[in-house]
């Protein structure tokens, strides 16, 4: 029977529990890269869709019903907790931004309402 040298056995000088230290962030950076290959579209869409909701919301708020913008937030749909609102006192426009995502402007114009400027611009 063969016996083994325990002093020529070379042990990894890193324990596991550290290897694995470094691979987490690797796989979270894929999991979150994966997820927005995959449903990219989608949330953007739904960025773009909050972003005019809470644009138009936020107009109606102001120049229609005359109450103050931060007041407006109150007529948020639940979900809408990442949209910001600015207003223009010059030109009566609100615009809301999904940060990072989208961006909406509305217009109040006098026998029209608030209107949505175009995707586009």
């Amino acid at each position: 029977m063969a016996t083994v040298n325990p002093s020529s056995l070379q042990l990894d000088p890193k324990p596991v529990r550290q290897r694995g230290r470094r691979r987490w962030p690797w796989i979270l950076l894929a999991a979150v890269a994966g997820v927005a290959a995959w449903q990219g579209g989608a949330i953007i869409g739904y960025a773009r869709t909050g972003a005019a909701i809470g644009a138009q919301t936020g107009c109606s708020c102001r120049y229609i019903a005359g109450r103050p913008l931060p007041d407006c937030r109150k007529d948020f749909e639940r979900g809408m907790g990442l949209v910001v609102l600015s207003e223009d006192k010059a030109l009566r426009s609100v615009t809301a931004r999904f940060p990072l995502l989208s961006s909406q402007t509305a217009t109040f114009r006098e026998g029209w309402g608030c209107v949505l400027e175009p995707w586009g611009k």
